[in-house]
């Protein structure tokens, strides 16, 4: 599903990347008040994009809330299937 959005045209807000915890909080309170099902809205607000991204690759292999068995984003509010070279601006090591 999140594929298929992105080969429709998705296009996603991947900066600003969040530099300090009050600019990653702002993130996060936009996106708290969504719906569960309001996959689209969490895509774009969050930057996510289906291969690394940045001089480094960043990619969700190596953030914090990937559950690398589950392959599944466990930050509470974006809470989606993710695969290892997936990005979005949320993430953290």
């Amino acid at each position: 599903m999140i594929e298929d959005m992105f080969a429709d045209g998705l296009v996603t807000q991947v900066e600003p990347f969040p530099e300090t915890d009050r600019e990653f909080s702002r993130l996060l309170d936009v996106l708290r008040p969504l719906d569960a099902d309001a996959l689209r809205e969490k895509l774009v607000v969050s930057g996510w994009l289906l291969e690394p991204y940045g001089p480094d690759q960043m990619r969700c292999q190596e953030c914090m809330y990937f559950l690398v068995h589950k392959r599944w984003c466990d930050l509470p509010e974006l809470n989606l299937p993710a695969k290892a070279d997936w990005w979005c601006r949320l993430w953290r090591i």
